[in-house]
């Protein structure tokens, strides 16, 4: 797993939380129009259907509420920008989770509507500095609530893909907080100066060894929207299809991001 040496970007947490409540709430009224029909479509996910896909949403919400319920870790021992790197490891278990949850819950509105509650109530009782163990290791809570943001949107995007003309909107502090999460787990993962990242209009990072750029137009440049660099990041969009379908600009020797990509499993 990459260390994140670098200092992280700070997320306000009042805006954090706003764009957690957004997002979550425009996927629960998406979900109240699904007919059983929509629920059974297949996703891109292996096996997951859309009803598992949702169910595995309020997995991701819950994730908070099941850290809250342990005993808070002594002290913290990594930053916000190790956990894109440790979501792999546990993909099984989720998997099992996620198809269990499916079937407890056959109102997937009822059960969003309960999660959307008790992370309410959570967030008014526990301040932001409060340490939880994650799948990362331990985090502030604070912290921890940016990486649902990546959950939701990640996932916003699974729906609308799995569902056409679903078209949940993406609320745009939780997508700018999940590029730029993103983004800086690129440079993470590549750090250098050498190729410049562009992802208007929520980041830019410098990453990829080799000269750095100091001055004027710099030599190596990617630039693509935030929905292809979200895809692009997940290994939801292959480097080398968006490029062909013209979803990204790159220029420059070291610009293409091929072999760094995805950043997150």
């Amino acid at each position: 797993m990459p260390t994140a040496k670098k200092r992280a970007r700070t997320y306000d947490p009042v805006k954090t939380r706003a764009a957690v409540f957004a997002q979550l709430g425009n996927v629960r009224d998406a979900v109240r129009t699904l007919s059983d029909e929509q629920l059974a479509l297949p996703t891109r996910l292996g096996e997951w259907t859309v009803r598992e896909l949702v169910a595995h949403i309020g997995m991701a919400v819950t994730a908070v509420h099941r850290s809250l319920d342990r005993p808070a870790p002594p002290a913290q021992d990594v930053v916000i920008l190790d956990w894109p790197f440790a979501t792999a490891a546990s993909s099984s278990a989720i998997a099992d989770f996620t198809r269990k949850l499916a079937a407890q819950h056959p109102d997937l509105d009822a059960y969003l509507a309960d999660v959307e509650q008790t992370l309410t109530g959570h967030l008014d009782t526990h301040p932001g500095t409060r340490l939880l163990e994650t799948n990362a290791g331990a985090l502030p809570l604070a912290d921890y609530l940016v990486t649902r943001t990546v959950e939701l949107v990640v996932h916003t995007d699974d729906l609308n893909a799995a569902v056409p003309g679903l078209d949940i909107p993406y609320d745009r502090q939780a997508l700018a907080a999940c590029t730029r999460l993103l983004a800086d787990a690129l440079a993470v993962k590549a750090p250098g100066a050498s190729t410049e990242v562009r992802i208007p209009p929520y980041a830019v990072v410098q990453c990829v060894e080799g000269p750095r750029h100091t001055r004027g137009t710099p030599p190596n440049v990617v630039e693509t929207d935030p929905l292809t660099w979200l895809r692009l990041a997940t290994g939801r969009t292959r480097w080398k299809d968006a490029v062909e379908e013209a979803k990204v600009s790159a220029s420059g020797e070291r610009s293409d991001l091929g072999g760094l990509l995805p950043v997150m499993g």
